[in-house]
């Protein structure tokens, strides 16, 4: 049998043989030749069908996934969590979805979707809602609760409101805590400084009006209009002779004035005297806390004194009340205690010692011998004609109350 090379070398023999080799050799170039454009032709084509599978435009899932009222983020937000794993809700009929579509559904989407093999921007948000609809979906008390809340607005607003809560960013608890302390020491040393104000004013107003103890002057207006008509006298003499012979004078120079324009010209003059006399006075409560504002009015001290005197008062309600089951009479501290309960801590310290045991003996934890107390306290403060009025009034008010019972 010839070989391929033996029959080539004999065709080379001969014209005729010649004329058959030039036109063996011009087919097999064709043919090669058309072998090589029809690969380069098919790797176009290739080419040309990766470019167009890249440059795809990415479809958008959520504009598939319908809506649904859930602004509290109980289910799956705005979407439909049954279109979210692509089924319709309004198509099945009486055919839902069982676990296993769900399921099956779901590992698709998943794998489509999982942030380690989709580079998408949002592809770890829909994987997330995607898992959420799952979880929704398989759990038949959450599944038969969203089917139900479906196009039940009134509901969902009464069981689960229309707020979104929004964790706050953390904050530094130290530093939240020293500005509320700092805040309240503020505000402590404040309201004391407004208490002491309050009780400096009244004192100032009275001091300058000249008011006197049966008008309802206290002790300390008294005491500081003395040292200010001291202090203006003295003044007055130092200027240019005492304070009568510089009024005559003033009287033979100028218009006389009556009565009243002098005791207000006075008054005028022993203002800012009063003022700074009064500025002067660092506690008018007698210890019940009418004071100027200390380091020890601040909030962090007070806590830090809290605890004893209400373990001390907690200690003496217990020991009261004990005795009271066992029926003991009251003892001498137990009769003080009560008695400063009923006439209050200012009026107890502004008492001196034979008032207080005088409170004592009248039993005024008695709400009967109380209001007889306060009433004559009351009258105390009254001028004789007020007095004499009041108690004119009050016959006739027993007159009277006499009558009707008879």
């Amino acid at each position: 049998m010839m070989t391929g090379s033996a029959i080539m070398l004999r065709l080379r023999r001969g014209p005729s043989r010649r004329a058959i080799f030039l036109f063996l050799s011009t087919l097999c170039l064709l043919g090669s030749m058309a072998l090589v454009e029809a690969t380069e032709v098919e790797s176009e084509a290739a080419a040309d069908s990766n470019d167009t599978v890249k440059e795809e435009p990415i479809e958008f899932p959520e504009k598939h996934w319908g809506q649904y009222y859930d602004p509290s983020n109980v289910f799956c937000g705005e979407y439909d969590c049954y279109k979210i794993l692509g089924f319709d809700f309004e198509s099945w009929g009486r055919s839902p979805p069982t676990k296993k579509e769900i399921t099956q559904s779901y590992r698709g989407m998943s794998r489509m979707w999982h942030p380690d093999k989709n580079r998408d921007k949002g592809a770890s948000e829909r994987f997330q809602k995607i898992s959420t609809a799952y979880k929704i979906l398989t759990d038949n008390k959450k599944r038969r609760e969203f089917d139900h809340m479906r196009g039940r607005p009134d509901e969902y607003f009464y069981k689960y409101g229309t707020h979104v809560w929004v964790h706050a960013p953390k904050s530094d608890t130290v530093l939240v805590v020293t500005l509320l302390l700092l805040l309240g020491c503020a505000f402590t040393w404040y309201a004391q400084k407004n208490r002491w104000q309050q009780i400096a004013d009244r004192v100032v107003k009275d001091a300058v009006e000249g008011l006197k103890s049966s008008d309802g002057a206290s002790r300390e207006s008294l005491d500081v209009r003395l040292k200010a008509e001291e202090k203006l006298r003295l003044r007055k003499e130092a200027e240019g002779g005492d304070a009568s012979g510089g009024a005559s004078k003033e009287k033979k120079s100028r218009i006389r004035l009556t009565k009243k324009e002098n005791r207000e010209k006075e008054n005028e003059e022993l203002r800012p005297i009063i003022v700074e006399l009064v500025n002067e006075i660092q506690d008018f409560g007698f210890g019940a806390g009418f004071h100027q504002p200390t380091w020890r009015d601040i909030l962090v001290v007070k806590m830090l004194k809290w605890p004893y005197p209400v373990v001390m008062g907690l200690t003496w309600e217990a020991k009261y009340y004990a005795r009271r089951i066992l029926k003991a009479e009251l003892n001498a501290n137990e009769r003080e205690v009560l008695t400063r309960r009923a006439v209050g801590w200012v009026a107890w310290k502004a008492a001196e010692e034979k008032d207080r045991e005088s409170m004592v003996t009248q039993e005024l934890w008695v709400t009967a011998n109380l209001e007889e107390w306060l009433e004559f306290q009351k009258m105390g403060q009254l001028s004789m004609g007020q007095q004499k009025k009041y108690n004119r009034w009050m016959k006739k008010d027993k007159q009277n109350e006499a009558k009707k019972g008879n």
